[in-house]
């Protein structure tokens, strides 16, 4: 089992937007059994609670599941249990090396899939409002990381 973990600060906004929207995309895909995918945030302000509802109206919009997600806090422990750390900022990067001791390996930046893009880190819409934005961004790494997970792991 491959297992995705995706880290913002709050965990209401870009890491369940992102975790949503690969969990269909491997469901597109028929790869639920292969891969398992949870978020987590760095800070412990919204534990327990359900997605930003900016979050929410925008996955709404495309129908894509957020059932059962609850925030939750990255801990030293998730280093050890996921493949891929992909967290949304500099400072979401800084925060896990820091809880994970500085290790270096395994944890890698969101836009790092999307080259191309002027975009160094996916905004938090929490602050900007944008959720539209994210969700483009969003979608558009999901992709390149599944295809990646998919080569990686030889998943057909």
């Amino acid at each position: 089992m491959v297992r995705v973990l995706f880290v913002c600060l709050g965990n209401i906004c870009r890491s369940p937007m992102a975790e949503a929207v690969l969990r269909h995309k491997i469901v597109q895909r028929g790869l639920q059994h292969q891969i398992q995918v949870d978020s987590a945030g760095t800070g412990d302000w919204h534990v327990g609670k359900p997605p930003h509802e900016g979050t929410r109206k925008l996955l709404d919009s495309y129908q894509i599941s957020y059932a059962d997600m609850a925030a939750r806090q990255f801990g030293s422990a998730d280093f050890n249990q996921f493949d891929y750390i992909v967290c949304m900022d500099d400072s979401n990067v800084a925060n896990v090396r820091k809880i994970t001791g500085g290790a270096e390996a395994d944890i890698m930046k969101f836009m790092d899939l999307l080259p191309n893009e002027s975009l160094r880190e996916v905004p938090d819409p929490y602050f900007t409002g944008n959720f539209e934005e994210v969700y483009k961004l969003v979608e558009a790494g999901c992709n390149v990381l599944l295809e990646q997970i998919q080569k990686d792991h030889s998943l057909a």
